[in-house]
């Protein structure tokens, strides 16, 4: 359309028709369809789910339910659907419900038209000024929502109270033409979601004694974590089945995907990423820790493990590596696996215990999923320990390791070496070296050194060396020799990776 018409007769002979929301949603999803324009750039993992649940879902002209745990993207596809509105859209200027010059429904603008005619002067609304965003909170009343007498615009007025025009109108009147979101759903009080009833089925609303029927023209999005799942609230079953499509959201499938998703989201300065190298074995661990979050018998399944666990565990590792390196005085660094206890922080703040108690407790999950992570990330780089007890014919890749440590030696690895110290303390240790050139012999010397470390953490997973807890690092020894050396009573040596995995 033409942005300058600034008249309802300039609009009228440009031959403007009035369209639905929806079914603007609609033609302008099946443009996009046509063309194969990606409508939801940047969500990632719902191409064969999600997304074509939503898209017939707008074809359909459905209001939509997006059912799923915290941290599945919710909020962000209602957002993205902006993308399918007309850029710009007449409006009645200065009109209070966005009112279409063609089909005027407020009190102000059926008034102005009867007074200027062709004359009424228009004005044009950008896209993104029709999406409204509003979330569930106890304390939202009808008024919030739908309207109110305005007290003091009738005094200003000289007005009776039984005038339409004393009423000040809600969020939900004001987004007429455009996308409403409600987000956390469940959290609205029932008396509340009972006041949605006649806008979903009638597109009309009831404030007070007004006999109001306004045909409102709303595109409604809800977000809501499962009802089962919640003890905060749920959503009442008729206001439910007003709701013509409710689609289900998820977390990451694979590995893959949540790396996409993670490093599409991290905020890493470019100081940041010129300075910190992250290899792919580390971005594929952070992973791999909300994978074992979410199957763990310690968190609780029914809160769910956001994404914003995997972008914040990212932001912290790299931060932690960058804080060494500018401790150290080093231009350029690669991150560690000692280096993960500065990802801790990132997974107390985002997992729920299934049992909560004293704070420690998350600290000792969080460190559990680490291992657990490792462990699992392992057998992707390594043999499998437990079968390697089983070779006959061929010699332990692990026994000369396994063997240094078994003499007596163990290894100190504090969290802010230097290159060259972490590298002297890697070299020193009989056999993991070779390990690690039998299995990634093209690895350039900085993987090779993350490898070599990363063996000794997953060949304490499983059970063949112990690691204990250093005021500024960790300790690696035999596992024989420190369980006999272990004092009955001393709290200090207790390890809590060990009690988590029943060997404490």
């Amino acid at each position: 359309m033409n942005t300058s018409i600034s008249t309802l007769g300039e609009l009228r002979a440009s031959g403007y028709r009035p369209q639905s929301i929806k079914d603007e949603l609609r033609s302008n999803l099946i443009a996009k369809i046509q063309k194969g324009e990606n409508v939801f750039e940047g969500i990632w993992g719902y191409e064969d789910t999600v997304i074509p649940d939503i898209e017939r879902a707008i074809l359909s002209r459905h209001s939509i339910n997006l059912l799923g745990l915290r941290g599945q993207a919710k909020t962000r596809i209602a957002r993205m659907m902006v993308s399918l509105l007309d850029e710009y859209i007449p409006v009645i200027k200065d009109s209070p419900l966005n009112d279409d010059p063609l089909n005027p429904i407020s009190y102000y603008a059926k008034d102005l038209l009867a007074e200027h005619g062709d004359k009424t002067p228009i004005s044009w609304m950008h896209r993104n000024e029709r999406y409204t965003e509003k979330l569930a909170t106890p304390d939202v009343t009808i008024a919030d929502l739908i309207g109110d007498v305005d007290p003091i615009k009738a005094a200003s007025l000289k007005l009776p109270y039984s005038d339409e025009r004393v009423i000040h109108y809600g969020l939900i009147p004001r987004s007429h033409r455009g996308i409403f979101v409600i987000n956390e759903l469940p959290d609205l009080q029932a008396r509340i979601q009972v006041a949605l009833f006649n806008v979903l089925q009638e597109s009309d609303i009831q404030i007070r004694g007004f006999k109001l029927r306004l045909p409102l023209d709303v595109q409604f999005v809800f977000t809501a974590n499962p009802e089962d799942y919640t003890n905060r609230g749920s959503i009442i079953t008729p206001l439910k089945d007003r709701i013509d499509s409710q689609i289900l959201t998820h977390y990451p499938k694979s590995i893959a995907i949540g790396r996409k998703i993670t490093e599409q989201e991290a905020q890493l300065t470019a100081d940041q990423k010129d300075r910190v190298v992250v290899f792919d074995l580390a971005k594929d661990l952070i992973q791999q820790i909300a994978f074992e979050a979410r199957q763990s018998e310690y968190v609780d399944a029914k809160s769910g493990v956001s994404a914003r666990l995997t972008i914040s565990a990212l932001e912290d590792l790299v931060s932690a590596t960058e804080r060494r390196a500018l401790k150290n005085g080093e231009a350029k660094t690669h991150v560690r696996v000692s280096d993960f206890i500065g990802v801790l922080p990132a997974i107390t703040g985002k997992i729920e215990l299934v049992y909560e108690g004293e704070q420690e407790g998350a600290g000792i999950v969080a460190n559990n999923l680490v291992g657990k992570a490792i462990r699992t990330q392992f057998l992707e780089y390594f043999p499998d320990p437990e079968e390697t007890r089983k070779y006959k014919d061929k010699a332990n890749p692990y026994q000369l390791t396994i063997d240094w440590f078994g003499k007596g030696n163990m290894v100190d690895f504090l969290h802010d070496f230097t290159e060259k110290e972490y590298a002297k303390e890697l070299n020193a240790i009989a056999g993991l070296r070779d390990l690690v050139e039998s299995k990634h012999k093209k690895a350039n010397e900085s993987l090779k050194l993350f490898l070599m470390e990363f063996a000794l953490y997953g060949l304490v997973e499983f059970s063949m060396l112990s690691k204990h807890k250093l005021e500024r690092g960790m300790q690696f020894k035999d596992l024989l020799s420190s369980m006999l050396s272990m004092p009955e009573d001393d709290e200090d040596d207790f390890d809590e990776d060990d009690f988590l995995r029943g060997r404490g």
